[in-house]
């Protein structure tokens, strides 16, 4: 990670860690080097999510684009899979969407989307932050005519919402599906979609107020929803994100379905189609050691990367593969988009639904998910990287690392986007491994504090 850039774009509290300041310098430089061998006046759209801060940050980041001559396009509320969509079909220079994800409305982010919908390179960002913190390379700031501008687009919800469906060759009649919102950028295009495609939707969490983004609701908080969907006697519940690039399911029994068994049923589906290029599906380290098991049974290749879709997605770009995501529901279907698409991924497992005339759960009841405990450990951005210089902390990650070997694993790694590392240790007996992850990310805070 940079000093900067995290997994998923800059991120912080708005107006504290991700000041005005910081976006206007963020659009200065990133539309600088973007656009720096572009002879015609870069063209560069912005989205955002619901948070309040949006437009407080949306306005300082058009500024540092404008500055550097830039023409802006505002997209408004809208998802970031959108944004990558809209960036190739609209012929922009790069797009900008100004979002969380699935943190609290607290915070507020930054990331980016070059020209071709991709999410940009660790050099190109290094480049970026040199810029803003290092001072590294003269900007010329125009005067006069080639100063930039800012334009309203009204068609971008519209266009998007027709691009999602015609992702599938079947429509959706009969089918009830409940939808959790996030109260978050999905709440414009995905019920839209479900509906226009036929089928019956129950909405909740689809009226944001600025501050209950995430709040109790979406992919990160399913508990709530999950008895909700079964107790409406609808065939499957879906559950976005902020800013709806993740997907988690409920089939009907109220039961989780996660990234991982999403991918299982898609990625097993379109081998027998013969669509799964080189009959492989990449994940991260974190993919739970179940699909892999079962993956291995039906013949299906795994092929792993390091945490973040981003990561996912060049492994994909490099060896062909079409198919690829992380447990979390950031899920990659390169035939459609670019970068993880939470709508893309529920219109291809409802096409499955539809084709094979099968319950969710019987298509996700495939493979056992081996016993998995994720603890967060609260350590600051600063110091959520220095648990490897800690012998005490390495002892007893070393020490569990041998109690699981051969019946489970150990995985320590920092969070890209949020200030805390993540513990998460799999096994047999979820009591034991729960203990153990708690035990272990207690002694990492209290060693990093």
């Amino acid at each position: 990670m940079g000093r900067l850039f995290g997994t998923d774009g800059v991120r912080g509290v708005a107006n504290n860690e991700l000041t005005c300041e910081m976006a206007f310098n963020i659009g200065r430089a990133a539309a600088y080097v973007l656009t720096k061998e572009t002879r015609h006046k870069p063209k560069i759209l912005i989205g955002k999510d619901t948070r309040i801060s949006g437009d407080m940050l949306e306005a300082a980041l058009s500024a540092g684009l404008c500055s550097v001559g830039a023409k802006v396009v505002s997209l408004g509320v809208i998802p970031t899979p959108a944004v990558a969509y809209l960036t190739r079909k609209y012929e922009a220079d790069a797009g900008i969407v100004i979002s969380a994800s699935h943190n609290s409305a607290e915070y507020n982010g930054i990331k980016i989307f070059n020209s071709n919908g991709y999410k940009l390179s660790d050099s190109i960002e290094e480049r970026i932050e040199s810029i803003i913190l290092d001072d590294s390379e003269k900007i010329e700031l125009p005067t006069g005519d080639d100063v930039g501008t800012i334009t309203k687009c009204d068609t971008a919800v519209a266009d998007y919402v027709e691009f999602a469906k015609s992702t599938i060759d079947c429509d959706l009649t009969g089918l009830k599906i409940a939808v959790d919102c996030a109260n978050g950028a999905s709440y414009k295009t995905a019920v839209k979609v479900i509906v226009e495609l036929g089928a019956e939707a129950f909405v909740v969490h689809n009226h944001p107020n600025g501050t209950n983004i995430n709040l109790h609701c979406g992919s990160t908080h399913t508990k709530e929803f999950s008895e909700y969907v079964k107790n409406i006697n609808v065939d499957i519940g879906l559950s976005f994100d902020g800013d709806a690039d993740r997907l988690l399911v409920i089939d009907e029994n109220g039961n989780l379905i996660d990234g991982d068994k999403i991918m299982f049923v898609c990625a097993d589906y379109l081998k027998d189609k013969g669509a799964l290029i080189k009959n492989t599906l990449v994940t991260t380290v974190m993919t739970n050691l179940g699909l892999v098991l079962a993956a291995k049974e039906k013949g299906i290749n795994i092929v792993q990367t390091k945490v973040g879709d981003r990561y996912v997605l060049e492994e994909m770009l490099k060896s062909g593969y079409v198919l690829g995501g992380e447990q979390s529901g950031h899920i990659i279907f390169l035939d459609y988009n670019t970068t993880g698409d939470g709508l893309i991924s529920a219109l291809q497992l409802l096409s499955i639904l539809r084709k094979t005339n099968k319950k969710i759960s019987d298509l996700a009841g495939v493979f056992k998910t081996l016993p998995q405990a994720i603890v967060n450990a609260k350590v600051s951005n600063l110091k959520k990287n220095d648990y490897v210089k800690d012998s005490v902390i390495m002892d007893e990650i070393n020490a569990l690392e041998k109690e699981f070997e051969g019946n489970g694993r150990v995985l320590i790694r920092p969070s890209g986007t949020e200030p805390c590392v993540r513990v998460m240790i799999e096994g047999q007996d979820q009591a034991v491994i729960t203990q153990k992850a708690n035990y272990l990310a207690k002694l990492i805070e209290a060693r990093l504090s």
